[in-house]
């Protein structure tokens, strides 16, 4: 599972990316700002790497705020330009939707800064991890696991991004992270199950990290896609109610739809990730049986014809008859070899 959010270095970063590598620059931190990577601070070299390193990295971090720092050390790669240290700055006290955003993004700034200037990476969650002693009992730990592919860092660094979330208001799971529902919200998809309405939509609290309950109602298919926002994500739950062979069925259908780029980079993260808790939950705790999951872009993608066929697809009982190919042309008859006596 790799997540890439599409937040790239603006002009000014790159412009000190170039900049940075004639051992002038000890360390800089690299922040997001508006969707962007964007230089936040720097420090000059005065010392040897590990005079400076006290004096610089530990000020340059903040508590509650994710950030990276890429320190210069005094060693140089084959290609003569420094080696880099990256450290992952991701305090406990900090929200975990900036964790996720700033795990999935540090792939994006390593390709940028260039991979192969950087010879060590730290991922740092207290501040003594920020510190030069702090840094050797990381080198001294890691002497004994074998190396991690880059894959492995960066599932590592998502999943312990994520440990801090608490069990009684949202918890950590395989498949994402389960943000507790609303109790109006657990009223109205029991609701349903017990057939009391035939639709729920559901949003994501962004800031009080929660599933609110949007709407609660009896619709018809024909406007099941009025109901779909278009600059916003959102959950639906929708008993579909139809005929297939002469049978009459209601079906639960689940339904996330996000509209393109419309929405921001963090919404789209979490509504991704929040997704597969949340069926778990209505699946298991709640005991709501769903026959369909399905993604869309746009209401207008909600025909009954559309849900006809994603639960009941077609079957093709007509297939051509496989023909064996034609040989190659100019060919003549098949001569026959006498047999030898």
């Amino acid at each position: 599972m790799s997540h890439q959010t599409g937040i790239r270095a603006n002009e000014a970063l790159l412009r000190f990316f170039g900049n940075c590598r004639d051992g002038k620059i000890r360390a800089f931190k690299v922040s997001i700002d508006n969707e962007e990577l964007v230089l936040s601070d720097h420090r000059n070299a005065e010392g040897s790497w590990e005079t400076d390193y006290d004096l610089s990295v530990p000020h340059l971090v903040q508590e509650e705020q994710p950030c990276y720092v890429l320190y210069r050390l005094d060693s140089k790669n084959e290609t003569g330009g420094f080696d880099w240290l990256l450290i992952s700055w991701s305090p406990d006290d900090s929200p975990v939707r900036q964790k996720m955003l700033y795990a999935s993004t540090k792939a994006t700034l390593k390709q940028e800064f260039g991979s192969g200037q950087i010879k060590e990476e730290v991922h740092a969650t207290v501040h003594t991890d920020v510190t030069l002693s702090g840094l050797k009992k990381t080198r001294q730990a890691a002497k004994s696991p074998a190396p991690l592919t880059s894959r492995e860092e960066e599932l590592a660094s998502l999943s312990q991004d994520l440990t801090d979330v608490s069990i009684d208001s949202r918890t950590q799971t395989l498949g994402g992270v389960a943000f507790p529902l609303h109790p109006a919200a657990v009223s109205a998809i029991r609701d349903l199950a017990s057939r009391k309405c035939d639709y729920v939509q559901l949003k994501i609290d962004i800031e009080n990290e929660k599933i609110l309950l949007v709407k609660s109602d009896t619709v018809s298919v024909a406007k099941l896609p009025s109901l779909v926002p278009t600059d916003t994500a959102r959950y639906h739950l929708y008993c579909f109610k139809h005929t297939h062979d002469c049978e009459y069925l209601e079906s639960n259908v689940f339904i996330y739809s996000m509209p393109g780029y419309s929405c921001s980079i963090k919404e789209r993260m979490l509504y991704s990730s929040c997704k597969a808790p949340l069926l778990d939950y209505i699946e298991n705790s709640i005991g709501l049986r769903v026959e369909k999951k399905l993604e869309i872009d746009s209401g207008a993608e909600l025909t009954e014809d559309y849900l006809q066929d994603e639960l009941h697809p077609k079957v093709n009982l007509h297939r051509p008859k496989f023909e064996k190919p034609k040989g190659p042309p100019g060919r003549g008859a098949r001569r026959l070899t006498k047999t030898q006596q």
